[in-house]
Formats: C-alpha cells, sequence, structure tokens
C-alpha cells in the first residue's frame, strides 16, 4: 500500500522549516568563528592557567623551607669580643661574645679557642661536654670562663696577652687581648653560656 502524496501546502510548510533550521545552523557557526581566543602565556598556557600556577609561591631568596630564615654558624670575624678579669680564687677571667652589627648566627655550645702568647702549651683545654647551642644578635650575649692556672705550687709560664677564636678554627683570625702579667698552667675554659654563674664554680673550685 502506498503512503499518501504531500500535498502542495504541505511541501510549502516543510521547505520553510528547513529554511529556518539552516539560517540558525549558519549564524552558530559565524558566532564561533568570531569569539576572541583566550590569550595565551609564554609557554602556550592561558593566563589565567598561568595564574593559578603562580599562586601560593610565596618564600623569600634566601629564605629557608616554608619561608623560615637561615642561620648560619659563627665565625670569629661575625662577633666582637670582651675580656674582663676577675681577682676571686686565684683570678679568671670572663670572656663575652656578642654578633657583629647586621649579623645573625649560632655560636655552639662549646670551649672557645683560647690561648695565652704563642706558646702551644698554654692553650686552654675543655672542662665539659658540648652544651646547647646559642642563637646570638642583636644585644644577645654569650659567656665563657678561662682558669688560666689549675696546678698547685709556682709552676707555670707568665703571659701578657690572651687570644680568642671560636673552636674548630685554625686561630687565624683570632683576636688578641692585653692582659695583666698572668701565670698559665694546665689552663681550663667552661663553655659558651648565656648565664655566667654557670661556670664560676670551675673557676673557683
Amino acid at each position: 500500500m502506498r503512503s499518501p502524496r504531500t500535498t502542495r501546502p504541505a511541501r510549502l510548510v516543510l521547505a520553510a522549516a528547513a529554511a529556518v533550521v539552516l539560517t540558525a545552523t549558519l549564524t552558530a557557526c559565524e558566532d564561533d568563528a568570531t569569539t576572541p581566543a583566550a590569550p595565551a602565556g609564554p609557554d602556550g598556557a592561558e593566563d589565567g592557567a598561568a595564574d593559578d600556577a603562580g599562586e601560593g609561591d610565596t618564600d623569600a631568596p634566601g629564605s629557608g623551607h616554608d619561608g623560615e630564615p637561615v642561620t648560619q654558624s659563627c665565625g670569629t670575624t661575625d662577633l666582637t669580643f670582651s675580656v674582663s678579669e676577675e681577682s676571686e680564687a686565684g683570678g679568671y677571667f670572663v670572656i663575652t661574645a656578642q654578633a657583629a652589627e647586621g649579623i645573625s648566627c649560632t655560636l655552639e655550645g662549646t670551649t672557645p679557642l683560647a690561648f695565652f702568647g704563642s706558646s702551644e702549651d698554654s692553650q686552654v683545654s675543655a672542662i665539659e661536654s658540648p652544651g646547647a647551642d646559642i642563637e646570638l644578635s642583636g644585644d644577645a650575649v654569650a659567656y665563657a670562663g678561662i682558669n688560666p692556672k689549675t696546678t698547685d705550687g709556682d709552676g707555670g709560664i707568665e703571659f701578657e696577652q690572651l687570644f680568642i677564636a671560636i673552636a674548630g678554627e685554625d686561630g687565624g683570625d683570632a683576636v688578641e687581648f692585653p692582659v695583666s702579667a698572668t701565670v698559665v698552667d694546665e689552663a681550663i675554659a667552661s663553655n659558651w653560656t648565656v648565664d655566667p654563674s654557670d661556670f664560676t664554680g670551675y673557676m673557683v673550685g
């Protein structure tokens, strides 16, 4: 059985509908063609992607993990020293160390490198195990005590110069201090500390 034939008015309606569909398709194509693409970044990525990639990168140059400042170990040339003489119990020396202007550093809690004159026999010996490290900057001060003579009797050699440096260095940068005539025999030194009372017992005992 044949399908009914389409009448002329029906054919006109179908043709009009097809024209509307064609017009809509052409309009959509023109819109796509005239829409500008997002500008690409230096590596071909869109600007928005580049901006997102840079977010969260807040570490400053010269900083450590998560922006924490990096501290350095104190060397002799990073510090300024002073020496005072105490007369109690035969006499001993108190050494102070501060960071030089603009310097922040960590001073190991060990015995300073110290010696009298140029004699190798005058170098001080440690009297205790290393202690806590000390952070030095600004007005922070570290102290160490030196007892020049720990033996009984009249033995020893007399000196009038005391040299101070940081342990572990070769002494080439040691700072010289003039001191009163001091008899040296088996000299000892305490560790660096923030409280001079920590070593008083070693100096006068």
